[in-house]
């Protein structure tokens, strides 16, 4: 699909949106909205089996993911968002390149408001370093999570979220078997692959 090549062509070299200029974030977001349009999956949250699995980020403009990157000595690595429909779990997680290697993983649950909208609620958070926490991948990481209630200390700083904010929501706008775009509540766009 055209639209398709066109997008991926011109995110590839902005760094997930690290480096892009107004104009290029401009272009970006009329070829999201164009493949949008041609979205092959109008349910998306009854597409179980393109949904559910590990997607790892290729842009966004979302300033709170971003910001990672603006750590002195540490750059942004691997995000990953990793879906588990069968649970209504999503595991944020995001690799912190440095000297150490760091890991920022955030959980939530989601219900489903539509056949694309989810509202979202964050409810746990990981801070670490990689050897620590012994991460290796995604998939090893969150059954370590799902094993344990809380990690302690001296693997990382593990605290639960508070359920007491509103929740946020998550739009999928996009789905096929290697694609997904979603829109969220505080204006965000994201473009994921399917890893």
């Amino acid at each position: 699909m055209v639209q398709k090549t066109d997008l991926l062509d011109a995110i590839a070299p902005t760094n997930r949106g690290l480096l892009t200029s107004p104009e290029q974030n401009q272009d970006i977001l009329t070829k999201v909205a164009r493949l949008e349009a041609r979205n092959p999956t109008p349910n998306p949250l009854g597409a179980v089996d393109l949904l559910n699995g590990n997607w790892q980020l290729l842009y966004t403009t979302s300033s709170e993911l971003l910001g990672i990157d603006r750590f002195p000595l540490c750059s942004l690595g691997n995000i990953y968002q990793c879906v588990r429909v069968e649970q209504q779990r999503i595991y944020n997680l995001a690799e912190v390149q440095s000297v150490l290697g760091g890991l920022v993983s955030v959980t939530a649950t989601f219900e489903p408001v539509s056949e694309k909208r989810v509202n979202v609620r964050f409810d746990r958070a990981i801070f670490g370093l990689q050897s620590t926490l012994a991460y290796q991948d995604p998939n090893q990481f969150i059954e370590a999570m799902q094993q344990t209630d809380k990690f302690n200390l001296l693997k990382g700083i593990d605290f639960t979220i508070s359920s007491n904010r509103d929740p946020g929501w998550l739009e999928i706008t996009y789905l096929d078997n290697s694609m997904r775009i979603g829109r969220g509540n505080q204006g965000s766009v994201f473009v994921l692959r399917k890893v």
